[in-house]
């Protein structure tokens, strides 16, 4: 069943003339008479009873009204609908992140808030390795991950850059120490994240290369539990720079440098590249720059 046909009909019923809902509709009075035709034969029921000067609606009349309006209605609902999405007054967004990489976004996220407090925002926990194909099936819009998946059907725009971090408690024989050489940190107990990380395999390879034992004798599932622990100098952990700048600068972790280490860390904003975006997404691209 067209839309048209029922725009039509309700117009006639409203004007109560066929010359006038032609005029109104911009269309001729046969073409007027022709549309609601069409839609009686759809119908199987006669809608209208013709007079000579008037005409009456029948009971599947009296129907189709009914739910012709409520189609009007919802077709200007869906219209209002569009325009506030296309100026970011309502909207959703869906973006992966893991958990270092969704500290990250929480400056961006209170800034588009400020922006467009209409939109609503899904940060979705989810392990970076996973993250593109999440973005391939459609289960997100956007993911930020620290790794470039060099695939052809996603975009990838580097948007932050951070590094490792090697801290200890300020309680830690090493905390007044500002650069230790690798050899020193054989007999440390490292507390390290139980996800697999192109991250981690590096500093694994750094001390097998170097021949100095790597000790990791604790493994949580969350950079806070690391974190923590570290406070309570119950070990030593390599993190991303940005999920510890706060305790280093209130001192309660300390930062030291390994002189065999720059592990730089590159943030990455990426999206479908065969799929067009939502105005949502697209004002937080812009956002990010």
């Amino acid at each position: 069943m067209e839309l048209y046909s029922l725009e039509v009909f309700l117009t006639v019923v409203t004007e109560r003339s066929f010359s006038r809902a032609a005029q109104k509709l911009y269309r001729t009075q046969p073409a007027i008479s022709l549309a609601l035709q069409r839609l009686e034969q759809e119908v199987g029921e006669k809608l209208i009873d013709r007079g000579p000067k008037d005409f009456t609606l029948t009971d599947a009349g009296h129907t189709v009204l009914e739910y012709a309006r409520r189609f009007t209605n919802l077709q200007q609902e869906m219209g209002d609908a569009l325009a506030e999405l296309r100026d970011k007054s309502a909207g959703r967004l869906t973006i992966g992140a893991n958990e270092s990489a969704t500290l990250y976004l929480l400056r961006h996220i209170e800034r588009y808030r400020e922006l467009y407090p209409g939109v609503k925002i899904t940060v979705r926990r989810s392990l970076s390795s996973r993250i593109p194909n999440e973005l391939l099936d459609g289960n997100l819009e956007l993911g930020v991950i620290s790794y470039d998946p060099s695939d052809e059907r996603i975009h990838t725009r580097k948007i932050y850059s951070d590094s490792l971090a090697f801290v200890v408690s300020p309680k830690h024989r090493l905390a007044r120490r500002k650069s230790v050489p690798i050899a020193d940190l054989g007999s440390e107990t490292f507390l390290a994240h139980n996800v697999v990380s192109p991250y981690r395999e590096l500093v694994v390879r750094v001390f097998r290369e170097h021949k100095v034992p790597l000790r990791i004798d604790v493994e949580m599932p969350t950079i806070e539990t690391i974190r923590r622990l570290v406070q309570s100098n119950l070990g030593v952990a390599f993190l991303p720079r940005m999920c510890v700048e706060r305790e280093i600068e209130q001192k309660l972790l300390h930062e030291v440098q390994v002189k065999e280490m720059h592990l730089n860390r590159n943030i990455f904003l990426v999206y479908p590249a065969r799929r067009g975006l939502s105005h949502a997404a697209k004002a937080f691209l812009e956002l990010v720059g």
